[in-house]
């Protein structure tokens, strides 16, 4: 879809994924052992035949930039690109991305969707798990006659309040936008006949409301006007789109699919582990719609003497003698023997280390035993270490900075070391 250009917006600070965005930006973080968030929303451009693509970033985006430009090579016969365009200085604002809306507004110099005659800017988060086929959602949005259109989610009404709501009435015109309803009056008003979009009658009752996916569909002189016109709105959510709905038409585009915000440690967490389900909610083997990344060329996977019981494991994996239990275990990672790992994810490393390489060795050490755990790249676990959160926290910061806990999951920070016999 040569006349549809993509902006993925590549995540704040991220603070809620701390310590996964300590060193980094929220799409840049690993998932499923060996992609990045960023490559969901990158895949499904290439799946939906969206091939010009424009990533914003402005925070701890070294790796993300890294990772973009050895991943995403179009050949020379093709006008397909992934591009990153930094926050930056400029002679009309010396500030960098105040919002989403905002960093959309100060990179529409640089878009260039004029040069290549796109007629329409489809808008999409960094950091976001789902499947989608844009072609739908551009043809839906043609139709409409809209000038904008909003991808949106039918949630039950314990979702809703944390997330943006709208209603609609029965064309799918969307009259009404609230961000994370705060009182039960407040949503009930939000509440909407989502039979319209072709649920059954069930599953209308069971889930009442709309919510917004933070992708969008825009008319390119539509988006310009917004942001040129209201240079004091930052954000899509809070300002740009209630402002919208008054005095445009902006049109529903109903997903009935699988969709999760990687937002916070526990849905990070939580989305992870699924994969290692008999029949996870994202399938990350339909061959139909594959999701890409960065070619490591690793060997595959070796087990000496191991259990593997409901498990993922990553190309270059090495597991001797140790038992993996609803776990994954990302690229790179080496497990020793006798060590139990148990509802965790080891994101790996990103080099093997060498047998002469002086400090810790990095991986899941002797002996360890591990439970309900993240553990960040290049960290190591030592010999008969215990991370298992003995006095159940729900939030924590190691003393030395190795480790925090967060919604009582014990996240091990990147290229920190547990020492061995150390116990949690």
């Amino acid at each position: 879809m040569e006349n549809m250009v993509a902006v993925i917006l590549g995540g704040g600070r991220g603070s809620r994924l701390f310590p996964l965005t300590k060193e980094r930006s929220k799409p840049a973080v690993s998932i499923a052992g060996k992609y990045r968030l960023i490559d969901i929303p990158i895949s499904n451009c290439i799946n939906s035949g969206v091939t010009q693509m424009y990533v914003l970033t402005m925070y701890q985006s070294a790796s993300l930039n890294a990772h973009i430009s050895n991943a995403y090579r179009f050949d020379q016969f093709s006008r397909g690109f992934v591009q990153v365009l930094a926050a930056e200085q400029t002679a009309e604002s010396n500030e960098w991305f105040q919002g989403t809306a905002d960093a959309v507004r100060k990179t529409l110099p640089h878009l260039g969707y004029k040069r290549n005659a796109a007629s329409l800017v489809l808008i999409l988060s960094g950091d976001h798990l789902y499947r989608m086929n844009y072609r739908l959602f551009r043809d839906t949005h043609i139709r409409s006659g809209a000038d904008l259109s909003i991808a949106v989610i039918p949630v039950t009404p314990q979702e809703a309040p944390e997330l943006g709501v709208l209603k609609v009435d029965e064309t799918g015109r969307i009259t009404k936008f609230v961000e994370k309803p705060k009182t039960e009056e407040a949503l009930e008003e939000m509440r909407t006949d989502t039979a319209i979009f072709g649920l059954s009658p069930e599953e209308a009752v069971r889930r009442p409301f709309l919510a917004s996916m933070g992708i969008y569909i825009f008319d390119p002189e539509t988006l310009r006007n917004m942001l040129v016109g209201n240079k004091e709105q930052t954000d899509f959510g809070k300002e740009i789109i209630p402002g919208a709905i008054a005095t445009h038409k902006v049109q529903a585009y109903c997903f009935d699919g699988y969709w999760a915000d990687i937002g916070t440690i526990r849905a990070f967490f939580d989305a992870n582990l699924d994969l290692v389900a008999p029949i996870p909610k994202f399938n990350l083997f339909d061959p139909t719609h594959p999701i890409y990344s960065n070619a490591r060329f690793l060997p595959g996977a070796k087990l000496n003497r191991a259990s593997v019981e409901a498990a993922v494991l990553c190309d270059g994996t090495i597991v001797e003698g140790a038992t993996v239990r609803d776990s994954i275990l990302g690229s790179r990672a080496r497990v020793k023997h006798g060590a139990v790992i148990e509802e965790s994810l080891i994101m790996g490393a990103d080099y093997y280390q060498r047998g002469d390489d002086h400090g810790p060795r990095m991986g899941i050490n002797e002996g360890a035993y591990l439970k309900r755990c993240i553990i960040d790249k290049n960290a190591s676990v030592g010999r008969y270490a215990q991370l298992v959160n003995r006095d159940n926290l729900q939030e924590y910061d190691d003393p030395d900075g190795r480790f925090h806990v967060r919604d009582g999951i014990i996240i091990v920070v990147k290229e920190a070391a547990i020492p061995d016999g150390f116990v949690f």
